[in-house]
């Protein structure tokens, strides 16, 4: 006699890393990241519904593991994720992640997905989303300062979204900016390889740095940055790791987040605890100005927040039924008296003997 098949509520629908990739090329990457996008601009216009904290940080000298939880009511999710600089030379991605989303009335599971492609994606769509509120009037060509998983994701999302067509890359590893080559070749862009970071920001109406070693860093100073640009800091977001000579910050307004997240993480770390900043919410909803006029330096300094998680993820459920890539994952325990946890083991073992 076989073992006692799961009941229907034990199932949660799994999205796997090839689903994902299914669904990316199915859907379209311009589309998605379109979508997704949406999805992130809506919770910002209700972000005073959700539960914020900054995220639970485990640090290490080599990298950093972390769990980015929140819900608005009805929804908890949440996501693990790590941030290794080290294993790209150990041929290993820097980052991974996966995540979950519950019901918050019964506490039951309702999504689990990867997330190593899905937070490249949100991390993508909610750069573009912030530039489509920050960035220069008319902006067509975007300086992409650091080449490596992030890079391709970020101009897509800027051309869809903001009608980004030319880039201009620079890395300290040439091997990177030839991938983006290669990998945007294709695509439409106007493509120029920088043999410096003052040379890729030369022309930009938008500076993208997305850099990954955890250390302070100066990718750029002050006298490189001109009046009128968007800078899209999104490389610094762990305590200890900037991208930015601080004067820049001075000159700039600066846009985030979640301030009590981003003091701790982001290029704002190196300022003082009452540096003035804006938050996203409060420009997607019109209670603060974004861009006021064609010479203000604009910085969005971007972490990555839960929210952006959950919508993402939000997202993702809402394409479940329609095109089917996922599996049922036999996760919860159900048995049919819910005080015999015990007794269902037990059952178990007898009919599958």
């Amino acid at each position: 006699m076989s073992a006692p098949a799961p009941s229907k509520l034990a199932y949660v629908p799994f999205v796997s890393v090839a689903n994902m990739m299914r669904l990316i090329n199915r859907t379209g990457l311009s589309k998605m990241l379109t979508g997704i996008a949406a999805y992130i601009e809506e919770d910002f216009r209700r972000w005073e519904l959700f539960d914020k904290a900054p995220r639970v940080a485990s640090h290490s000298d080599v990298g950093v593991i972390e769990l980015m939880p929140t819900s608005d009511g009805q929804v908890y999710g949440f996501k693990y994720v790590n941030g290794h600089p080290k294993n790209t030379a150990e041929g290993l991605q820097t980052v991974t992640a996966f995540g979950l989303l519950a019901n918050v009335q019964t506490g039951y599971p309702v999504l689990l997905s990867e997330m190593t492609l899905l937070t490249a994606l949100r991390t993508a769509a909610t750069s573009a989303l912030v530039a489509k509120y920050l960035a220069p009037e008319g902006a067509d060509t975007m300086a992409l300062i650091g080449n490596g998983a992030q890079s391709e994701f970020q101009a897509t999302a800027f051309r869809a979204i903001c009608g980004v067509t030319k880039l201009r890359l620079y890395d300290i590893d040439p091997a990177a900016t030839q991938k983006v080559l290669r990998n945007l070749s294709d695509q439409g862009f106007e493509l120029t390889a920088c043999s410096s970071a003052q040379e890729a920001i030369e022309g930009a109406q938008i500076i993208t740095t997305c850099t990954a070693d955890k250390q302070y860093a100066t990718i750029l100073t002050d006298n490189m940055v001109g009046a009128g640009v968007h800078i899209n800091a999104i490389g610094g977001d762990c305590p200890g790791k900037t991208e930015l000579h601080k004067d820049i910050l001075s000159r700039a307004d600066v846009f985030v987040e979640y301030p009590p997240q981003t003091r701790i993480e982001g290029e704002i770390q190196q300022m003082p605890a009452d540096f003035p900043v804006t938050e996203m919410w409060e420009v997607i909803t019109g209670k603060a100005k974004g861009r006021r006029d064609a010479r203000q330096i604009t910085l969005f300094d971007g972490v990555g927040f839960a929210t952006e998680d959950f919508s993402a993820l939000r997202y993702l459920r809402d394409q479940l039924e329609s095109t089917g890539l996922y599996e049922a994952l036999d996760m919860i325990a159900d048995p049919d008296d819910p005080r015999d946890l015990f007794g269902m083991v037990r059952r178990a073992g007898i009919e599958g003997a």
